[in-house]
């Protein structure tokens, strides 16, 4: 009897035929989602071919022959493809080799090569070189086979540029990669620029994604109560992510009573008491990978807010209103800075770290310091129409007993902005006092 030995990085078993290698492919429009619960009235062809052209076009302005992804979100915005997104974040054994024009080679994990070929932004799938290499230790063997095949592909579709950028990975292989003749970059910040501004159809999808944040800050609204805990409602808002088609949520930012100043506590197993504020911030990875970034504050009843706890609120209210009334297309980083709400001295130490922030598939460029800090983070650049940002506020002084959260996430327009998210403020805390 004769044995068959299984080959797990063989590609013989995938059908290559007329580019799209899957029965699910079939769909001539070219709209077809990877999973059944992304929404259909997305234009998914026009999406991603809109990406790709962007980042083509950055890659042969700036003399790019080619890009090597090894990031997830890179990786989803050139291409539209997911696999195991949370394991690859952390290891860098799935990667893409993207030419300024020609073929796009996804270089896959074992045995998944089906879950993207359904892709028409993928013209063929080959097994990794990198696979496993770092768990078992054989980095130094892997960087030589990796960037010899980089080399030749480079060679033969770089249009006669061997400027290769790479937007992240080892020591071992961008040496390798020179030792064959590359000129290797690192472009992950270039990336992000191409990033910031939105195609149409990346606009529709942070909507989608906000709407289902939006549900799930709904979801855990109405779950406060005493004796809940801190994990109980970030539980909550997860499960609410999930079931309205996103995917993950990045931080774990839920906090309540003390534990909401300073911010940046996670979600722990403490109960919440009457009174006690509740504060989150939503840093939710949604619709097909679209972030949606805003935070609220509320209270466990029963009774009134206090006159302190209404101060922290109304504060952090008047900062994102006023940060968002500022905001024009074409406003340089630095103006906005300058002209943003002044935080008053006793909450200066506890400053959130941004002004604003670009968001996109995650937390984005571009990052808008505040003019105290702007020549530590700071960088000069310009709203334009397409980017979107989240603005922040998070008002609570050192050694006080509790603090407020909010931010909201608002599109840049040809004319002004448009409010993405509409979650309410809470009533309670705004009412002027009789």
């Amino acid at each position: 009897m004769s044995i068959v030995v299984f080959d797990p990085d063989s590609t013989q078993d995938v059908d290559f035929k007329d580019r799209m290698r899957h029965p699910a492919a079939a769909d001539p429009a070219g709209g077809m989602w990877l999973s059944d619960t992304e929404p259909s009235f997305i234009d998914t062809d026009a999406l991603r071919k809109g990406r790709l052209a962007k980042l083509r076009g950055w890659m042969r302005e700036a003399g790019y022959g080619g890009v090597v992804l090894f990031d997830p979100y890179n990786q989803r915005y050139a291409t539209g493809s997911r696999n195991m997104f949370g394991y690859f974040l952390r290891n860098s054994t799935r990667y893409f080799f993207i030419p300024t024009e020609g073929p796009i080679v996804l270089f896959e994990y074992p045995q998944s090569y089906h879950v993207s070929m359904v892709l028409d932004t993928i013209d063929e799938a080959r097994p990794s070189k990198l696979v496993w290499s770092s768990v078992s230790g054989r980095d130094d063997e892997t960087a030589g086979p990796f960037a010899g095949e980089m080399a030749d592909l480079l060679k033969q579709h770089g249009g006669g540029s061997m400027k290769l950028g790479l937007d992240r990975c080892s020591h071992l292989q961008a040496l390798a990669l020179e030792k064959r003749g590359c000129e290797v970059r690192d472009c992950q910040g270039e990336i992000l620029a191409v990033r910031a501004v939105k195609t149409p159809e990346e606009v529709k999808c942070l909507q989608v994604s906000m709407a289902g944040a939006e549900a799930a800050v709904y979801a855990v609204r109405e779950a406060i109560k005493p004796g809940v805990s801190e994990n109980d409602l970030f539980a909550i808002m997860y499960g609410e992510v999930i079931r309205q088609g996103g995917e993950f949520i990045e931080t774990r930012l839920l906090t309540s009573g003390q534990r909401t100043n300073p911010w940046f506590n996670e979600a722990s197993g403490r109960k919440i008491r009457p009174g006690e504020l509740l504060a989150l911030d939503t840093d939710t990875i949604g619709c097909y990978g679209y972030y949606s970034d805003f935070s609220r504050t509320f209270r466990c009843g029963p009774g009134k807010p206090t006159p302190y706890q209404k101060s922290l609120y109304r504060m952090a209210h008047d900062q994102v209103q006023h940060n968002i009334s500022i905001v024009k297309p074409g406003m340089a980083f630095r103006e906005i800075a300058e002209k943003a709400w002044k935080i008053p001295d006793r909450f200066v130490d506890q400053r959130y770290t941004s002004v604003m922030h670009g968001v996109g598939m995650h937390g984005e460029t571009p990052f808008i310091a505040h003019a105290m800090d702007y020549e530590t983070y700071g960088r000069d650049g310009h709203i334009v129409p397409g980017m979107v940002v989240s603005v922040e506020s998070y008002i609570g002084e050192k050694g006080g007993r509790e603090g407020v959260k909010l931010e909201d996430e608002i599109l840049i327009t040809e004319t002004g902005i448009e409010l993405l998210s509409r979650f309410p403020y809470e009533d309670e805390f705004l009412e002027t006092q009789v």
